[in-house]
Order: structure tokens, then C-alpha cells, then sequence
């Protein structure tokens, strides 16, 4: 199937409150381009470098998402024109994106990552770790970050009951969240989570954001 089909089937299938992100990483212009073709819009890269090469020669109404793992010293880069940065997995680096954003006077959409897998190698906070800091007020000194939701990412198995615990789990906190802490934060409204192999068990428990790459654009290119 090819780029414009499959975008077209999956827009036909997502719930409508369910949006696309078309994870474009390492794969070239000219495939996001056959996307943007058929109406997609949002696109998800992972490397700083990479997005910062690809942005000044897409169109100008593509909204960027950073999905991959974020370092402190590649920040400054991508605030400029980011529409949201999934990945936010400590408070050290949200207070770092705050003060990039501070200096170009621009607030910055962001995701928490909520590590809900079983794997050491995923990122993010502790469910514990984030009520903690939620509940210690310093969101409200982060005034140049806008925090949109959180993120997830299910453990890599073929265990399909392991997986919608764990999107169920990170889809209780989210609600969680929402009622303790964050009633009052009108753009608390994202979960991202479900990728190309689990995302209709996300979208059941929930999902709100779903990041698709080679069910889109097939394998990546190296």
C-alpha cells in the first residue's frame, strides 16, 4: 500500500478525536511530502539534527513533534518552531526547556513521559516521581511551558494483555492527574501513546495521540 493509501485509511479509521503524528524519522523529504500530499500535517522526528534539516525545506503549515529522547544541549534548536515535545522525561530537562523557551520568549508545548514498561532502557518518570513534583506547585514557576499530556511507551512483547495493562495504567494516571492536580490547565488534554505495531490497543484504552512510522513510510532507511 502506498504513502497517500495508507494515510488515507488510517484517517478513515482513528477515532476523530484521535490525531496522527506520521513518524518521518530516517526517512527522506520526499516521502514526508508524498504524506503531506494526501492531508497529513503532523510529523514526528526523533533526532534534533535530523528535524532541524528537514523543517526550513518542508512547508511552513507542518506542525513538528519531537518524539525522541531529548538532550539538554540540543534544546535551544528546535524551541524555535516545535508544535510539542513529546519526550519530557525528568524535571531537569523540563526546567531546561523552560529557560530556552524563556530566552526567545516563546512557551513551549510539552508531554510528560511516563515510564509504564517493563524495560530499564525506556525513559520517564515514575508514576510516584510525578505526582511529586505536580504536587510540589513548580509547574506554575515553569512559566514558558505549556504542558499538554503525557506520553507512553508499552513494553516491546507480543503479550497483548501486557500492553493494554499498560496503556490502561498510564490512561488511569493521565485521569488521575487531570482531577488532582491539573483541573485547572486547560491544555491538559493529550495521552500519547500506541505506535505502529499497538496502536488500535491504545486508541481502546484511550489514546488521544497515536505516533505511526512504518505502517506509513515502511521500513526505515538507515
Amino acid at each position: 500500500m502506498s504513502v497517500p493509501e495508507t494515510i488515507h485509511r488510517l484517517k478513515t479509521e482513528l477515532p476523530t478525536d484521535t490525531r496522527l503524528v506520521a513518524v518521518s524519522k530516517f526517512h527522506p523529504k520526499e516521502a514526508i511530502l508524498e504524506a503531506y500530499e494526501a492531508g497529513q500535517r503532523i510529523f514526528g522526528e526523533s533526532r534534533v539534527q535530523e528535524l532541524c534539516e528537514k523543517q526550513p525545506v518542508c512547508p511552513k503549515d507542518i506542525e513538528w513533534h519531537f518524539i525522541g529522547h531529548l538532550q539538554t544541549n540540543k534544546i535551544r534548536q528546535i524551541v524555535p518552531f516545535v508544535a510539542l515535545i513529546h519526550g519530557v522525561d525528568s524535571l531537569k530537562l523540563l526546567k531546561e526547556i523552560n529557560k530556552e523557551g524563556e530566552k526567545i520568549s516563546r512557551v513551549i508545548p510539552c508531554l510528560l513521559q511516563i515510564h509504564i514498561a517493563q524495560e530499564e532502557t525506556k525513559f520517564g518518570f515514575s508514576f510516584d516521581e510525578c505526582r511529586d513534583f505536580l504536587a510540589s506547585g513548580e509547574l506554575k514557576s515553569l512559566k514558558f511551558i505549556s504542558l499538554h499530556g503525557l506520553m507512553g511507551m508499552a513494553t516491546l512483547t507480543e503479550n497483548p494483555t501486557q500492553i493494554k495493562a499498560e496503556f490502561k495504567s498510564l490512561k488511569n494516571f493521565f485521569d488521575e492527574l487531570k482531577k488532582n492536580y491539573l483541573m485547572d490547565e486547560p491544555f491538559f488534554n493529550d495521552l500519547s501513546m500506541g505506535m505502529s505495531d499497538d496502536y488500535e490497543m491504545a486508541i481502546e484504552e484511550g489514546s488521544t495521540m497515536v505516533r505511526i512510522g512504518s505502517a506509513i513510510f515502511g521500513s526505515r532507511v538507515y
